[in-house]
């Protein structure tokens, strides 16, 4: 890991950006005693990291307010990396699909979700393994966001995650669903109701399939970007049960 820039938020939390290899990510630490507990961010795929900055930054801001570092990576074929041919295929075919009322199949997902998940899982893991030998960042794990099938994989082959809030936004492949039975650490998973890119009776039937004994869904009215601020303080306060 080589750190390539730094700077300040808010006058106290540091953010720097890296590389691990040939994939860019960003590391935020709060002004507290290290090491810190640590949440990976997760965010959709198809947008880039300079794409989903703001809302990235406003999830560390908030992280650190309530004493967490965390760190975020660029997807596969996202950004500046080098493009994921199926998975771009797989986007027009969706699109086309949409646009033309049609249901969207299980190969359309497989090939749009899978590929992701193949890759991004062991760069994360890889990127887990880089910050917690930091001094500044220490256990328990957490991850929060998407693409919701990362989040899924990741939770079930790493032990180091221990607690997961998983955002309920992306299209599902049924092999997703075999691994969240598989699936026992706490979990909290939000849901934003009228998400107009989501099929909310796969979500639905997700959370049904995790092997979790302590699960949470916290579903809200509203589309993708309509997340009320009081989801954010439920996730935190979940976080606060389980990584301190």
């Amino acid at each position: 890991m080589q750190f390539t820039s730094e700077q300040r938020l808010d006058g106290d939390i540091a953010e720097r950006r890296f590389t691990l290899g040939q994939i860019p990510g960003i590391l935020w630490t709060p002004p507290s005693a290290s090491p810190t507990p640590l949440i990976l961010l997760g965010h959709p795929g198809g947008l880039g990291l300079d794409r989903m900055y703001p809302r990235l930054a406003a999830r560390a801001r908030y992280a650190a307010a309530n004493g967490f570092a965390t760190a975020t990576i660029e997807l596969p074929g996202n950004g500046d990396r080098p493009r994921l041919d199926v998975v771009d295929q797989a986007r027009a075919d969706l699109r086309q699909a949409l646009a033309a009322g049609e249901p969207v199949s299980d190969d359309i997902i497989d090939r749009l979700v899978l590929p992701l998940v193949e890759q991004a899982v062991p760069e994360w893991r890889a990127t887990l393994d880089a910050l917690l030998a930091l001094p500044e960042t220490g256990g328990p794990v957490g991850f929060a966001g998407g693409v919701i099938a990362v989040g899924v994989r990741l939770a079930a082959v790493d032990p180091r995650i221990v607690a997961a809030d998983l955002f309920a936004g992306s299209y599902v492949p049924r092999a997703t669903f075999e691994e969240a039975r598989r699936i026992t650490i706490p979990l909290h998973v939000l849901l934003q109701w009228d998400d107009e890119g989501n099929d909310r009776q796969m979500a639905l039937d997700l959370f049904d399939a995790f092997g979790s004994k302590e699960k949470t869904l916290c579903a809200n009215m509203g589309g993708h970007t309509g997340v009320p601020q009081s989801a954010a303080d439920s996730a935190f306060a979940f976080f606060a049960r389980h990584l301190k």
